[in-house]
């Protein structure tokens, strides 16, 4: 065979490709220049990303160290109800939080209530109902209940499928951060499964936390929980001691006399509704 035969469809793609580079090379080298740059884009976004999810994953593993190695936690809270963006309540007061998984929440304004978590069971007394509501711990809907991770391993992922950067907000606080978490159960959990973990909320609403931490510290200074149709509870915590004496008493509730024990649970859709 001639050794300068070619079969005719390589003839043609020889002449297509003389006839781009002589046209126009410039076009060439700029089209070069444009698939690299969607190439190195793409990598940039992928890298970018990925330090994202272990920057925030950082901030996490901080958050857990600042809790995890304290016996006993005492703190001042500022709790307030929303319903459409419309404040419905506001309370104030002190919770208390004890190895392993107890807690106790003193309101103090504008009336005086209690909500203990004693391991077993959750307790919710009204001084001028003369009745305490008593559910299981594992099976309240009630947000601070979770909040009982402070006093147990303190792992978050036990509340929170994922956790990343609340991109679309900014943190109350200058030296603070504002973390949001996905939380497990809920429809977006990709790992969604049934669970009897208290520490996971129960419900079958997209629930989104807001986690806000010192970013040296790890110190949580806000709690925000938003569900569907416009309810949000926002706690705000200050004057957190680290292993205060806090007896294990505080922890059993006693039920006074002459009050009624209720079983049953929180009115569904309103956490922590007084």
């Amino acid at each position: 065979m001639n050794a300068s035969y070619r079969p005719k469809g390589a003839v043609v793609q020889i002449a297509i490709l003389q006839a781009m580079i002589s046209f126009s090379d410039s076009r060439a080298r700029w089209l070069t220049a444009m698939l690299l740059a969607a190439s190195t884009l793409g990598l940039a976004l992928g890298t970018t990303s990925s330090a994202a999810a272990e920057q925030s994953g950082q901030f996490v593993r901080l958050f857990e160290a600042r809790y995890r190695a304290a016996r006993t936690l005492q703190a001042t809270f500022f709790e307030e109800y929303k319903d459409n963006a419309r404040i419905v309540r506001t309370e104030a007061g002190t919770a208390y939080f004890r190895r392993p998984g107890k807690m106790r929440w003193e309101y103090e304004s504008p009336e005086k209530d209690t909500f203990l978590v004693d391991g077993k069971n959750a307790w919710f007394y009204v001084p001028g109902d003369h009745t305490v509501m008593r559910v299981p711990a594992k099976q309240s809907s009630d947000w601070r209940t979770p909040l009982a991770l402070l006093a147990g391993e303190m792992k978050v992922s036990r509340v929170c499928a994922r956790v990343d950067f609340a991109e679309q907000e900014k943190p109350k606080g200058e030296a603070n951060v504002l973390l949001q978490c996905r939380v497990r159960g809920t429809p977006s959990d990709p790992d969604r499964a049934a669970t009897d973990d208290a520490a996971a909320p129960k419900g079958g609403q997209d629930d989104i936390v807001l986690f806000e931490i010192g970013r040296q510290t790890g110190e949580l200074s806000r709690l925000v929980i938003r569900q569907s149709g416009g309810v949000q509870v926002e706690f705000r915590f200050a004057k957190w001691q680290m292993n205060p004496a806090v007896p294990e008493a505080m922890f059993h509730f006693q039920v006074p006399v002459g009050v009624a024990i209720v079983n049953g649970e929180l009115p569904p859709g309103e956490p922590g509704v007084k």
